[in-house]
C-alpha cells in the first residue's frame, strides 16, 4: 500500500486503488470531505463491517485528491498518544476506533490538545467507534463535550441491493463486468464488510485475467472454492 493521500508520519498508508466514488456513492459523504464544513469535528459510528474504515479511508483519499495532506490511524494497532505529535499540520486527520482510547488518561491528553491544533487551523479531525457517542466514558470532559458537539454520522449495513451495486461498480472501474447472481452468491459466500468484498473481487480480477474467463456464477463458483482450498 502506498501513500496517496500525503500522509504524515506515522500514520497508516491508504490504499492507492481506494474507490473514493464508490464510498461517495455508498455513503453520499461529502460533509465529511468539504473542507469548508462549520465544525471541526466529525464523529462516524456503528457495528463492525458498518463501512467505518472504509469511510475514513475514503476520506484521507479524497484529501489527497485535493492536494491536501492526511493521516489516518488505526488505533487497535497500539498506538502511544505521542503518534499525534505534528499531526495539527495535515489538513483531515482520522482516528479509526476512538473507544480503545477513550478512558485513557494520555490519549485524552493528546485527543484534547490535537483537536484546539486543528480548530485553530481550520483542519478537520474525523474519528469512528463502534459504540455510540453518547455511551463512551472520556477521562476528559472537555474532550468528550467537544466531541459529542461533532457532526454525527451513524453508518449502517449496507442491504444485498447496494452490496450488489457496490461490487458491480468496483468491477466496472476495473474493466470487467460482474453478473448480479455471481455478484449475490458473492454476498453470500463472503463476509459482508466493504474491505473484504472488494478484495476478493481483485482476487478473482487476477484470476480471470489468468484464464481469460468473465465473472460469470460458475467462474465465480470454481474460483471461491480454489480460494478456500488454497487457505
Amino acid at each position: 500500500m502506498t501513500d496517496r493521500a500525503g500522509l504524515a508520519g506515522g500514520a497508516a498508508a491508504v490504499d492507492v486503488d481506494f474507490d473514493v466514488e464508490l464510498v461517495r456513492h455508498l455513503y453520499r459523504f461529502e460533509r465529511l470531505t468539504n473542507e469548508h464544513a462549520p465544525t471541526t469535528g466529525v464523529w462516524i459510528w456503528g457495528r463492525p463491517g458498518a463501512g467505518k474504515t472504509h469511510l475514513l479511508q475514503a476520506t484521507c483519499a479524497a484529501a489527497g485528491d485535493r492536494g491536501e495532506t492526511a493521516a489516518y490511524f488505526d488505533l487497535a494497532a497500539g498506538l502511544v498518544p505521542g503518534v499525534l505529535d505534528g499531526i495539527e499540520a495535515v489538513a483531515v486527520a482520522c482516528l479509526d476506533g476512538l473507544e480503545l482510547v477513550s478512558a485513557d488518561p494520555a490519549w485524552n491528553a493528546a485527543l484534547f490538545r490535537l483537536y484546539t491544533l486543528l480548530q485553530e487551523a481550520r483542519g478537520r479531525l474525523v474519528v469512528a467507534s463502534g459504540p455510540a457517542p453518547a455511551t463512551l466514558e472520556f477521562a476528559l470532559p472537555d474532550l468528550r463535550s467537544r466531541l459529542l458537539a461533532a457532526d454525527v454520522f451513524q453508518l449502517h449495513e449496507l442491504g444485498d441491493e447496494r452490496l450488489v451495486d457496490a461490487l458491480q461498480r468496483r468491477a466496472a472501474q476495473r474493466g470487467l463486468e460482474l453478473s448480479a447472481d455471481a455478484a449475490a452468491y458473492l454476498l453470500q459466500r463472503l463476509p459482508r464488510d466493504m474491505h473484504t468484498l472488494c478484495h476478493v473481487l481483485d482476487r478473482l480480477d487476477d484470476a480471470s485475467l489468468a484464464a481469460q474467463r468473465r465473472l460469470t456464477l460458475p467462474f465465480v463458483r470454481t474460483a471461491l472454492a480454489q480460494r478456500v482450498e488454497s487457505e
